[in-house]
């Protein structure tokens, strides 16, 4: 069976950060996801659904995301029944993330709640490029083996076979 999700959307407040009896990190928050169509001449209409991460993906969100930010999630969908105070049986249905992404690069102004950089956690889109490597057909001697783990290609005349 198929059961996958993946959204967009933004928060609609702060993620509501705890942890179980057993002391497992869980984090509760609501996404506000736009459709993607309209009657002729309506406003689209938007949709609030209920995120729930886990573990690492919950100490990630509760840390790193705020209300308002625009956020990309993937996950399953979890259809929970219970009966209310007044006795009806009731039923709910949450996504659980096991993913969860920054969908937009830093707010300017600094409209964030703390000075850290988000951007560079935006799995959205590729990371600058900081030692880009030569191309090939460069002479060897312009290569030269960094310290983070680059390594300098050998010439034809160097190899063993």
């Amino acid at each position: 069976m198929l059961n996958r999700v993946i959204l967009m959307g933004r928060l609609t407040a702060e993620p509501d950060y705890r942890t179980t009896q057993s002391g497992a990190p869980l984090a509760r928050f609501t996404l506000a996801v736009e459709r993607d169509f309209s009657g002729q001449g309506q406003e689209r209409k938007t949709d609030f659904l209920d995120v729930i991460t886990w573990r690492n993906t919950a100490d990630f969100v509760s840390k790193y995301f705020h209300k308002g930010q625009l956020v990309a999630v993937q996950g399953s969908i979890q259809v929970s029944s219970y009966t209310d105070r007044e006795g009806n049986k009731r039923r709910s249905w949450d996504i659980v993330a096991d993913q969860v992404y920054f969908a937009e690069g830093r707010r300017d102004g600094g409209n964030q709640q703390n000075n850290y950089d988000y951007s560079r956690y935006d799995r959205m889109t590729p990371p600058p490029v900081q030692n880009q490597q030569p191309s090939y057909n460069e002479p060897v001697s312009s290569y030269s083996s960094g310290d983070e783990g680059d390594f300098a290609p050998v010439a034809d005349d160097d190899l063993p076979f």
